[in-house]
């Protein structure tokens, strides 16, 4: 449990969440439900006790040892995934915590090849993405965007079959889907792999984000950015070992999506405190912080802000600008962006005399 002084201030604090894989958002209650209801099995517990019951997967999950042991249960999490309400149900939880958390806007990650590999059609994935993005705006008047992620350790041509039926679908074109981005592991899959497609998408006016600098080295980081032109950096800790790249990263504004308790459970950084939150504050680099796969992670993205204030100890003034950064950050229309930042300045006002 948080125990900031300031934490009912960081509760209230308006929150935009850009790096939240929603397949991460899983908890094992519903993975052991909609395998229930699918009639997927799961590994036998006898062989892995991880699925002996929610219980024990949650302990498990408190226990990875890298990128690639999350992503195998990651992996065995999404076969559940069968229907468009089973898509609905996964993101209307995480929008629920969300809204819980006060989050006003959220930029959420799905893979479609997890899903088309396996025989679930791309449609079907959107379909039940978008039925709860618009509950989600409905009854919380939490705003979204979807990010179509390609996963590294399939081809550059496996991706562009991906982006090509949602080309095709019109999902770039009428805002169902708002860009691209990389994920899954990074190293040996160097960003400029995809460089078709991320040249494709720049022609077209689409959004570019990837992974970079988590697993990877800074060049990672330099990478994605001039070769395949992003505009965000997902990640990117390892920005702090280069001088050059960081005072470039900060003079363009280039958002970095920070994933605190992540980059802990995976073994990226030993604790919090050795993320480079104050050099990235000193430096001028924006930020955001966010939960990354928060089921498999142990915090949504709450539980993050009070990690970095714990390890921290931010003033209100310095997370008044971490939140005015990542409204900036968005890929939200001009308009919505208004009114975020004028919650923020909302925020900032009932605060006054403490926000310095």
């Amino acid at each position: 449990m948080c125990k900031s002084p300031i934490h009912q201030a960081l509760h209230a604090l308006p929150k935009c969440e850009h790096h939240l894989h929603i397949e991460g958002s899983l908890s094992p209650s519903l993975l052991f439900r909609l395998a229930e209801l699918n009639k997927v099995p799961l590994p036998n517990p006898d062989i892995d006790p991880s699925f002996a019951s929610v219980a024990a997967l949650e302990e498990r999950y408190l226990h990875f040892t890298s990128l690639n042991d999350f992503l195998h249960y990651y992996f065995i999490g999404m076969s559940v995934l069968i229907t468009a309400a089973d898509f609905e149900s996964l993101a209307y939880e995480y929008f629920t915590r969300a809204h819980a958390d006060g989050v006003l806007h959220a930029e959420i990650f799905f893979d479609p090849q997890a899903h088309t590999h396996r025989g679930i059609a791309y449609k079907t994935v959107v379909e039940g993405l978008a039925a709860a993005q618009n509950r989600a705006e409905k009854e919380f008047g939490l705003t979204s965007k979807l990010i179509l992620c390609f996963l590294r350790h399939m081809s550059e041509a496996d991706a562009d079959v991906a982006y090509q039926e949602a080309v095709a679908l019109g999902h770039f074109s009428n805002g169902t889907v708002a860009g691209i981005g990389l994920d899954s592991s990074e190293v040996g899959f160097a960003p400029e792999i995809f460089r078709e497609v991320y040249a494709s998408a720049k022609a077209a006016g689409i959004r570019r984000t990837a992974h970079a600098g988590e697993e990877g080295d800074s060049t990672y980081i330099s990478r994605a950015l001039d070769i395949c032109h992003t505009e965000r950096i997902d990640h990117g800790i390892r920005l702090v070992d280069d001088e050059a790249l960081l005072k470039r990263v900060a003079k363009d504004k280039t958002l970095i999506t920070m994933c605190p308790l992540s980059n802990v459970r995976l073994r990226c950084v030993s604790k919090v405190a050795d993320l480079p939150v104050r050099k990235f504050l000193d430096k001028g680099v924006r930020f955001s912080i966010n939960s990354d796969d928060p089921a498999y992670f142990g915090g949504y993205i709450l539980d993050n802000y009070c990690a970095v204030q714990e390890a921290f100890g931010l003033s209100l003034g310095e997370w008044k600008g971490i939140a005015e950064g990542a409204v900036e950050g968005s890929w939200c229309d001009e308009e919505r962006k208004k009114a975020l930042f004028s919650k923020v300045k909302e925020w900032a006002e009932k605060h006054q005399g403490v926000v310095a």
